[in-house]
């Protein structure tokens, strides 16, 4: 299993308008290609202008697989360009990380 762990962060004050955006527009697409996520989270504590999403893969060829179908939609290149034009985002950090052995697995990857 693959784990493809994203944090955010919005320019302050545009969090929720950002989210917003995504829920109308990106939400349906991206979850229609990559399956439902593990987590997505707003920052409670800390950085209160980041949030973060966990996506589960069977394995690299999985998420190649999943997010080159999801970069040729239509639907979530208009997205992307909605939340480019609103200018809301400032970074993004991805990791991509494996469970170690000993803990149990999260719910395995679901997906097309």
């Amino acid at each position: 299993m693959l784990l493809d762990h994203r944090t955010y962060t919005c320019r302050p004050g545009t969090l929720k308008k950002h989210l917003a955006i995504y829920e109308e527009h990106g939400w349906a697409v991206q979850t229609r290609h990559l399956g439902m996520p593990l987590a997505y989270l707003t920052t409670e504590t800390g950085d209160v202008n980041t949030y973060v999403h966990i996506w589960m893969y069977e394995d690299a060829a999985d998420r190649a697989r999943r997010r080159a179908a999801m970069q040729a939609d239509p639907a979530w290149v208009a997205y992307l360009q909605m939340s480019a034009d609103a200018g809301y985002l400032l970074k993004q950090e991805n990791k991509l990380m494996n469970p170690v052995s000993f803990v149990p697995a999260p719910l395995r990857a679901s997906g097309p």
